[in-house]
């Protein structure tokens, strides 16, 4: 896939806090691309930077392989902060005035309001919204004049599960409708659930970044046990595919490569003369591998 964003050493210091530090990644086309990271840890700064809202320090970025900054910006919808819209109008004339606002999208209206589920309710004054459709109706704005690219900030922040549920629904959608996202989320579960590639972050710089499975591939663990546990560590020390053995509770840890199964760890010390009194596969959470990354 062609990148539709490349970045190259991006950095950005407010005084004597660096923001991001020499930052550099490029966003797949048709992908949805989560910037995971903990809060301050440069994701808002970076979007700022690329949407030209920011200026950086060092660095460069090009938006689909070097287009023209105002030719890019019209293929862009971006949602940074939640619009101003005005509570006693409908959600139709929010869309109007945003429209006017951006000079494009005129006749998309019933089109974003469609693709957001809010075809029914366009009638409907901004007040009576639940959070998630305020949401939504939010992110219908940002799709005005049909942008190849969306950017969101945070984009589930405040909202109650059923909310949450909404945009992560209506960003599988629109990812399918063939549009790539970028997204920052300081939630794994959020990026876990609904993007393909990660790049993290964290005071600044860049941790990881790859696709999704990769970055946050989990590492299981095997626990063994047997009568004299000193010979078994010995033993498995020589065992190809074990990367680590750590110590616990009576028990060792084993951290293997994903072709090393249990069966083969207990061929292996049956061959080696020694026979396991325990042996159990232990899966790792997404979650323990985020905060290992992060810490």
């Amino acid at each position: 896939m062609q990148p539709v964003l490349s970045i190259q050493q991006i950095s950005k210091s407010y005084g004597p806090i660096r923001a991001l530090e020499s930052v550099s990644f490029d966003v797949p086309e048709g992908s949805v691309f989560g910037i995971l990271g903990p809060n301050g840890s440069g994701k808002t700064t970076l979007l700022g930077i690329v949407l030209d809202v920011l200026v950086a320090n060092g660095g460069s970025y090009k938006w689909f392989d070097g287009m023209p900054a105002d030719a890019a910006r019209r293929q862009i919808g971006a949602l940074l902060e939640t619009p101003n819209f005005y509570h006693y109008l409908t959600a139709i004339e929010n869309l109007e005035i945003t429209a006017a606002i951006k000079g494009r999208g005129h006749d998309d209206k019933l089109r974003v309001l469609e693709l957001t589920g809010l075809l029914q309710r366009k009638d409907s004054k901004f007040l009576t919204y639940s959070l998630g459709m305020k949401q939504r109706l939010a992110i219908a704005a940002a799709l005005l004049g049909n942008p190849r690219i969306l950017v969101l900030d945070e984009p589930t922040n405040g909202l109650d599960p059923a909310g949450i549920a909404e945009i992560r629904e209506l960003i599988i959608k629109l990812s399918n409708e063939g549009i790539t996202i970028i997204m920052a989320s300081h939630l794994l579960d959020e990026v876990e659930k609904v993007c393909t590639h990660v790049a993290i972050l964290k005071r600044g710089n860049l941790l990881v970044t790859g696709h999704v499975d990769d970055v946050l591939r989990s590492e299981d663990q095997v626990e063994v046990k047997a009568d004299d546990l000193k010979a078994l560590q010995q033993l498995l020390t020589s065992m190809h595919g074990i990367k680590k053995i750590q110590q616990g509770n009576n028990v060792l840890l084993l951290s293997c490569d994903a072709s090393v199964q249990p069966a083969h760890i207990n061929e292996y010390c049956m061959r080696g003369g020694i026979t396991l009194t325990h042996l159990l596969l232990r899966k790792k959470s997404l979650e323990s591998k985020f905060i290992e990354l992060t810490n």
